[in-house]
């Protein structure tokens, strides 16, 4: 499997298991009734969950964008050095965002945000350059 390939299956993991923490919060906080249920008013969650949950949210905006453009990447053939490291620094970037925003990192979650998008335009340009 392509180095590309692999960051994908990785990150798309990851992603995957991004809401375990915050649904194990809102039975904490709520209990499981409030969590499996439809309360009309559910349970506040605690804030590192609230920011667990909108870092899923954009790991999974981001994800659509990174899985098009290595899977048109793998479609026309094309793996080189740079997509394979724009891949490796994307799935990184995308890990240290999710924990530095849950944790309240501001700084360090924009530059990891900033590293996972310079890396979705250096495979995107390896792909409008061919």
């Amino acid at each position: 499997m392509s180095t590309e390939l692999s960051s994908l299956v990785w990150i798309t993991t990851f992603t995957a298991l991004l809401w375990a923490p915050y649904v194990l919060n809102r039975m904490f906080v709520g209990g499981i009734q409030a969590t499996v249920g439809y309360p009309s008013e559910p349970p506040e969650l605690s804030p590192w969950a609230r920011r667990l949950r909108a870092a899923h949210a954009n790991a999974v905006e981001n994800l659509v964008v990174f899985a098009a453009l290595i899977l048109s990447a793998q479609a026309v053939g094309v793996s080189t050095k740079l997509t394979a490291g724009a891949a490796t620094l994307f799935l990184w970037s995308r890990i240290v965002h999710a924990v530095t925003y849950t944790l309240g990192i501001s700084w360090f979650r924009t530059l990891a945000f900033i590293g996972g998008f310079a890396a979705q335009l250096m495979i995107a340009a390896q792909l409008l350059v061919r």
